[in-house]
Order: structure tokens, then C-alpha cells, then sequence
């Protein structure tokens, strides 16, 4: 029993979305010849749309509202869609084995669907406390986010601990994104992690004091340098503390545990060739098997900024380019340049905004006011007397642009101090400049951040990025 196709996506996540929809512009399959498998009942929906709209306390986002691909301001890509595309959803199905040499997928229902081109988009999952060597968190009130599932687990949990105690493990991209949605919904909050500010990967100690000020100032309570040891239950099994390290017990109402994220890369180990935790690909997102490629958190490519150094990018608006650049190598190779991708992250919390480019690495250099109630500072990276990334807080539109520029360029930087006095204008005056023959091809432009979708963006958005760059990871 099987079925075969030319083209198959495995993975329902953001990519998945996104390549579908290039599929459909750029033609080349024909009716039925397109399949996307995944494990979700649901068509591709636009997933950071889970830690934000869809945890607001008043007016949450629901399907169909957040499908791909209305995060980047497209078309909504519904069921109705992919039927109307002749594109065929193979939902509620998991895939247990893949042989790349015969080019087949086994399903957990014992059907063999064949391909001649796989696109992989399997994205990751969020690491468990089991393999940290703590146990208990299959406990009702433990809760972790990467699914519409989570979501609804977490959503019940809010619902139910309105006034409570929160405690959030983890100082990252999750941890962050859910203190804030957990106090918007008048639950009080405790961050426990090890390191010695949020967003260790990324912030620097000056701009991470900043926003650990701006949280503090919401009801969230920080504790670092400690992590958890173990929980405390009552006799139903839910959780009523969570014991640390350092011996403090904290009272929990719920938990959620934001600990990082593992590619599932697992179905072709062996197969493929591996590389900074994901599948290894080259500037078409080609794997080591020309048959197959790879896109969106699972795969590992090379930046060309960065001298073609391989990195796995975490974040959904690599997702959504790599994904469409698969599809375009695969139906126009010759046409279809080596991948040229800014590494882009943004966040916006409470009221605030930041986006950043490039690569923190180099020596830093701050600017700005960070004293504000209307905060207007940020940073800038400088290695080999070059401009390697650069971060701003409460920038416009083309602010924004103008440091996406100088990382782009590698502009130069002569006099650091000069640097830090000029500080957001340096960027705004040697973005104005023309790029002298020979000089970096800007590429595309990154996707400034300045919609509010549906369900992607809200009045009250509480995504924070995290990260890192395929680098090993600490223990939280």
C-alpha cells in the first residue's frame, strides 16, 4: 500500500507553508504531484503566532486566522487553498522511517509514499526535562510550547491560575515570550535560569539589565544562577513548587519550561550529512543526497556574510526564505543563485521593539538611552575593524534598514570611540552611500517588521527572540 509523488514537503510547520505557496506561483507540478506531510491535524500555520496572539487574555487569535502565509503579509493558505492548488495535505500522519537511497517514507500506518524530490522541513522540538535527568513533567500543570497543542495545554493552564504563581525555566526565546503572556494575563511570574541575564546568547549585560528592568517592572521576578532540581506535587500529581539548586522552593500554580530546542533530524542520521545539529546544505539548500533538500531550523547552510560559515539558523523568517529558495533551486536551478541571507531577528515586548542583524561577535559598542520610558538605544559589533551586527531598540522603518545595510556592506569602522558618539547615526549617514565597484551585493532585503497580521502581531506582542546559531548548547 503507498503512494507516490514528484514532490514532497515533510513537515507542516511555517517552511512548509511558505514553499507551498512558492510551488504554487512559480508552477512546474501538476495536480497531485505535490504533497505536504505532517504530523499536525491542521494545514501549515504561521507557529510564533502560538506565543503571542494566541495567548492574549482578551481577543486570542485562532485558526484559520494565522495559516501561512499572512505572517509575511501573503495570502492565507486554508485547506480550501491547497485544494484549490492541487496540492495534497496528508495530515495527522507520522513518518517513521525515510530511505533516502530508495527514495520512500514509511508512515506509522505502514503506508510507503515515494518521491523523486523531498523537501525536509521537520523543523525541531523543544527539549524535556528528562534529558536534563529530571522527571515529573508530564504533570498537568507543566507545560511546554511548540505546537497548537502545547498552546491549548498552556492556554488551559493561564485559565486556570489567573491570580496564581508562574514559575518559567528558562531565560531564552520561550522563557521570555511566556513571562510576559503569563503576567498580561494578571499571573505572577518567576524566571528561574543559570546564566547571569536573559537572552545570554545574544544580549549584552547592558541591554539585557534593561529589559530584566522593564520585566521586574510588569511583576516578573528574576532568579539566576540556579536551576531546577526537582518538583514538589500534591496528591492529584499537579505540581505545587518547584525546588532549585540553591534549595529555594518557589509555589507553582504552573510551570512552563522553555529550555531550548533540538532539530529533528533523526529520520536520516546516517543517511545525510550532519552538521551544527541540523542536515548540511549548500547555497540551494541541497543535502549531500541531490534528491533532497533541506529548509527552516532543521538545516544547517552557509552564510555568505560570514564567509560561508555553515550555521542553523532558529527563527521563523530564515524558515520562511530558505523554504522559498529550496523551491526555486528545485524548479529553476539554473537560474537560482546560492542562497545570500541576512541573519534577522526582531522582538517586540509590551511596548517595545527591537530588531537586530548580522552576528554578535567583535567588540561592542553601545548607544543611545536606555533610561527612557520611551527607550531609543542599541549596539553595534565590530570585528576586524569591520561592522559585523548591529542591534537597535525603538528605531523607524529605516533606521532599521540603514543598520541592515552597514552589516550587510561590513562597513568599516575606524575610531571606536568616534563610533560610539555618533552612535544610530553613523549607520543612518554610511547607509547613504553608494557602494563602490566591487563592492558586497546587498541581495534581498530582509522583511522589516512593521505589519499587524492577524493573529501574528498584536496590540500586545510578546515575542522575544532566542537562539543560537547551531552553537552547542549550555544546560539552559
Amino acid at each position: 500500500m503507498g503512494r507516490a509523488f514528484v514532490y514532497v514537503v515533510l513537515g507542516g510547520g511555517v517552511a512548509a507553508g511558505y514553499a507551498a505557496l512558492e510551488f504554487a506561483r512559480r508552477g512546474g507540478y501538476s495536480r497531485g504531484e505535490l504533497c505536504i506531510i505532517s504530523e499536525e491535524a491542521v494545514a501549515p500555520y504561521e507557529r510564533p503566532a502560538l506565543s503571542k496572539g494566541y495567548l492574549l487574555p482578551e481577543g486570542p487569535s485562532r485558526l484559520p486566522k494565522f495559516h501561512t502565509c499572512v505572517g509575511a503579509n501573503d495570502e492565507l493558505l486554508t485547506t480550501k487553498w491547497y485544494k484549490e492548488q492541487g496540492i495534497e495535505l496528508v495530515l495527522g500522519t507520522r513518518v517513521i522511517s525515510a530511505d533516502v537511497r530508495r527514495k520512500t517514507l514509511l508512515t506509522a500506518t505502514g503506508e510507503t509514499i515515494s518521491y523523486k524530490t523531498l523537501i525536509i522541513a521537520t523543523g525541531a522540538r523543544a527539549l524535556k526535562l528528562e534529558e536534563f535527568g529530571i522527571s515529573g513533567s508530564d504533570a498537568a500543570n507543566i507545560c511546554y510550547l511548540r505546537n497548537l497543542e502545547d498552546a491549548d495545554k498552556l492556554v488551559n493552564a493561564m485559565n486556570t491560575c489567573s491570580g496564581g504563581n508562574a514559575v518559567v525555566i528558562g531565560g531564552g526565546y520561550i522563557g521570555m515570550e511566556c513571562a510576559a503572556a503569563l503576567v498580561t494575563n494578571k499571573i505572577k511570574v518567576t524566571m528561574v535560569f543559570p546564566e547571569k541575564h536573559c537572552m545570554g546568547r545574544l544580549f549584552t549585560e547592558k541591554i539585557a539589565e534593561y529589559y530584566e528592568s522593564y520585566y521586574t517592572s510588569k511583576g516578573v521576578t528574576f532568579t539566576k544562577g540556579t536551576v531546577l532540581t526537582s518538583f514538589e506535587k500534591d496528591s492529584t500529581g499537579k505540581v505545587t513548587s518547584v525546588i532549585l539548586k540553591d534549595g529555594n522552593h518557589l509555589p507553582a500554580d504552573m510551570v512552563v519550561v522553555g529550555i531550548g530546542i533540538r532539530a529533528n533530524t533523526s529520520l536520516f542520521e546516517g543517511q545525510l550529512l550532519m552538521e551544527k545539529g541540523g542536515i548540511k546544505v549548500n547555497g540551494q539548500m541541497q543535502s549531500s543526497d541531490s534528491s533532497v533538500y533541506a529548509v527552516g531550523d532543521v538545516a544547517a547552510f552557509p552564510i555568505k556574510l560570514f564567509d560561508g560559515d555553515i550555521r542553523r539558523l532558529e527563527h521563523v523568517d530564515s524558515a520562511r526564505r530558505t523554504a522559498r529558495h529550496a523551491v526555486a533551486a528545485i524548479l529553476e536551478p539554473s537560474k537560482t543563485r546560492d542562497v545570500d541571507y541576512l541573519p534577522f531577528f526582531y522582538s517586540r515586548v509590551f511596548t517595545l521593539s527591537w530588531q537586530f542583524y548580522g552576528d554578535n561577535v567583535g567588540e561592542v559598542v553601545h548607544y543611545g538611552d536606555f533610561t527612557s520610558s520611551s527607550p531609543r538605544f542599541g549596539a553595534y559589533w565590530v570585528g576586524k575593524g569591520q561592522i559585523t551586527g548591529a542591534f537597535l531598540e525603538g528605531g523607524s522603518r529605516e533606521e532599521y534598514e540603514a543598520l541592515s545595510l552597514i552589516v550587510r556592506r561590513k562597513t568599516k569602522v575606524s575610531n571606536m570611540s568616534e563610533l560610539e558618539k555618533q552612535g544610530l547615526a553613523f549607520a543612518v549617514q554610511e547607509s547613504k552611500k553608494d557602494v563602490p565597484d566591487g563592492g558586497v551585493t546587498l541581495g534581498e532585503k530582509p522583511a522589516f517588521v512593521w505589519y499587524a497580521t492577524a493573529g501574528v502581531v498584536a496590540a500586545v506582542s510578546i515575542s522575544v527572540f532566542g537562539y543560537w546559531y547551531g552553537r552547542k548548547r549550555r544546560r539552559w
